[in-house]
């Protein structure tokens, strides 16, 4: 176990390397050093307990990505706390349901407030960043276990319904070694953060390596395509390593001021959370850029990922990859009974890296854990003869047209090569004949325009006919949670109601 080793890397490199950069905030410019870091740290361990937070208490953000946010996240670590990052882009309705789920004592945040939990009290982030300087610095208090939940991060909710998913201080360490290893992150490294830190990626996968690494993060508000172009393209921040879901990607590719041949000290863009079409990966190669796609939950963390090869990334595009140093994995049928190579079967994980379960619902952990401890991640897989996986659908996603299996991601691999294609997804829907037949949800590329005859027809060069949908929407926009996931239930109740092309 993980419990006691390096369990504060940001303790540890104050001593190893303290005047050295480790974050810097891109709007106001400041920057940290791992002592003046630790040091804020231990302030805003003095500022929580001065407001009675201890051992197992919640203490929640709402807010846009910062510096502040990764100082409270830690100091309520350090105290044995568990912290609650939220998603500011829920509705009142909605945060209050899950501030009635945590009930924490504080809520930092500088956002209109939802109704609050008895027993909660707002306060202003924005005020404990500009009074930290001000503070006396706590006394370290003893390190917590590494088994002791230290972070709740709710599911966004693809199916409807999020979840509070418990994170240990092991699981973030184990992360970091994952991501680390399969990343090729080193000391001096640069992370650029601005995918969401109510989400796995952005407060664990932005954040960890290069805290266990001696590395440096930087952090902005959040995504908008121009500006990480130029924050890219920008020599003097140096980013070497940057993390997104592939709609993030897309958006990168067709803002205006695109230019990768600028990218000069980036390793590598790494993309996961969602599916990411091979044609898309093969598109980036050519640009001169290495697309890294690995495969990750909020309950298992940094789980698989592609090695840092062009060759390997073109010849293995669609492919998530081989396990973390730190993770075991497993293709089971629905038996559980291990699947030879290129048999598709459900992705098991085991590791340290894995969830201990979920706050509040404990049946939860009975139904996604096997008896001997694997987390079932609901995801179809299939491993190649070197040992590489690929993710072929979700298990609750695929549908059976005529008796046969259809994955979607496959159909949306097919129908993304078409140049008139900018997004896609696909779902089963109802149908008298075939039990189930593909509905498509296309979003147009600009100055194209679609009719399903022409994208039949683009998919009967590579999929068999019973795989084609047989229904075709233009959308403007695919519905997407805060993480970039496409809402396949809202596509279902749409697919009943929205005009099909004819």
């Amino acid at each position: 176990m993980l419990e006691g080793v390096f369990a504060d890397p940001v303790a540890l490199h104050a001593g190893l390397r303290p005047e050295a950069e480790v974050c810097r905030d891109l709007v106001s410019g400041r920057s940290w050093t791992y002592r003046q870091f630790d040091q804020d740290i231990q302030r805003a361990v003095a500022v929580l307990q001065s407001e009675g937070i201890g051992a197992g208490d919640r203490v929640a953000v709402l807010a846009r990505n910062s510096v502040s946010q990764v100082i409270v996240q830690q100091a309520v670590m350090r105290l044995g706390a568990i912290f609650v990052p939220l998603n500011w882009r829920l509705s009142p309705p909605e945060l209050a349901r899950l501030l009635a789920d945590c009930t924490p004592r504080l809520l930092y945040t500088d956002d209109p407030l939802p109704a609050m939990p008895p027993g909660c009290r707002a306060v202003s982030l924005d005020a404990l960043a500009k009074n930290l300087d001000s503070q006396t610095p706590a006394p370290r208090p003893p390190t917590p276990s590494g088994l002791d939940p230290c972070i709740i991060l709710y599911t966004s909710g693809t199916s409807g319904v999020p979840k509070g998913v418990l994170l240990t201080r092991q699981f973030l360490m184990a992360t970091a070694v994952n991501f680390s290893v399969l990343g090729e992150v080193d000391t001096g490294d640069t992370f650029l953060c601005d995918s969401p830190m109510f989400h796995v990626i952005g407060i664990v996968t932005q954040i960890w390596p290069p805290l266990l690494r001696g590395g440096r993060f930087l952090v902005s508000p959040g995504f908008e395509a121009e500006k990480t172009n130029e924050r890219l393209g920008d020599a003097r921040l140096g980013i070497t390593h940057y993390f997104c879901v592939p709609q993030m990607a897309e958006a990168l590719r067709h803002a205006p001021n695109f230019a990768p041949q600028h990218w000069t000290r980036l390793k590598a863009l790494f993309t996961g959370g969602a599916p990411n079409p091979p044609a898309h990966i093969r598109w980036w190669l050519d640009q001169g850029v290495l697309m890294v796609d690995g495969y990750g939950m909020t309950e298992t963390g940094t789980t698989l990922g592609m090695p840092l090869s062009r060759p390997l990334l073109r010849d293995k595009a669609g492919a998530v990859g081989l396990a973390g140093p730190l993770t075991s994995v497993r293709l089971v049928d629905p038996a559980d009974r291990d699947v030879p190579d290129g048999t598709p079967g459900e992705l098991l994980v085991r590791g340290p890296n894995v969830t201990p379960g979920y706050w509040n619902r404990p049946e939860e952990r009975t139904r996604c854990f096997t008896d001997d401890g694997w987390i079932r991640t609901g995801d179809i897989g299939r491993r190649d003869g070197d040992g590489f996986i690929a993710i072929v659908d979700r298990c609750k996603d695929m549908f059976i047209s005529g008796g046969e299996n259809v994955s979607p991601v496959e159909v949306e691999a097919a129908l993304i090569e078409h140049p008139g294609v900018r997004e896609v997804a696909v779902i089963g829907m109802a149908d008298p004949q075939w039990g189930e037949v593909g509905c498509a949800f296309v979003v147009e590329a600009p100055g194209w325009t679609l009719d399903p005859e022409i994208l039949t027809q683009h998919c009967q060069a590579s999929l068999a006919r019973y795989k084609i949908p047989k229904v075709f929407h233009v959308v403007e926009a695919l519905p997407r949670t805060g993480s970039g996931k496409v809402q396949k239930h809202l596509l279902r109740r749409q697919a009943t109601t929205a005009p099909a092309l004819t």
